[in-house]
């Protein structure tokens, strides 16, 4: 039993140095090849670099299976052809940055918008829920039904009670609300 607690620990640290060593070097002499190739998949310096340490980190982890196979260079590839593959799966690939902000510009009155505002945060949790994701978001009663979990018909009653209330709150500032 105590012959298992007394390994030598320098061999095992001296089996990691050269296995940082071959993955340096394979790193240096393969990243320029690699990152060219991911510019021509992507099309972008910036994502190319990124799908390139991405594959080098990936490399690393596995240095000792890639090691073992007939060509490194072809493995290195392949690695890197699906990170490329699983970065445009992710919805955050296809996103884009707009320069402008979507929110409708409230020409009429700041102040009106705060008044909406209050009276939706002055409704139930769900309602308000409800009210925002098919009006302000523009889902289907399907889709909101879906995100919420609820049936159709409920997204239907409570759409139809939550206008109701709010239309009751906003009173006073209904001619201001639907003069455009």
């Amino acid at each position: 039993m105590l012959e298992l607690l007394d390994h030598p620990v320098a061999p095992i640290r001296a089996t990691i140095r050269p296995v940082r060593a071959d993955f340096t070097a394979f790193a240096h002499l393969s990243s320029a090849r690699l990152h060219s190739t991911a510019f021509q998949l992507c099309r972008d310096w910036h994502l190319a670099q990124d799908l390139t340490q991405t594959t080098l980190t990936k490399l690393f982890l596995s240095w000792e299976r890639a090691v073992d196979s007939d060509n490194l260079v072809a493995y290195a590839q392949k690695v890197l052809l699906r990170v490329y593959l699983d970065h445009r799966r992710r919805r955050s690939s296809t996103e884009s940055v707009s320069g402008e902000l979507r929110e409708p510009a409230y020409s009429i009155s700041p102040e009106l918008r705060l008044t909406l505002l209050d009276a939706l945060a002055r409704l139930p949790v769900r309602d308000r829920a409800i009210v925002m994701l098919r009006y302000f978001a523009d889902h289907s009663v399907e889709q909101v039904a879906a995100e919420l979990d609820v049936p159709i018909t409920v997204v239907k009653s409570q759409t139809r009670r939550s206008l109701i209330k709010l239309r009751h709150m906003l009173l006073t500032e209904r001619p201001a609300l639907f003069a455009a």
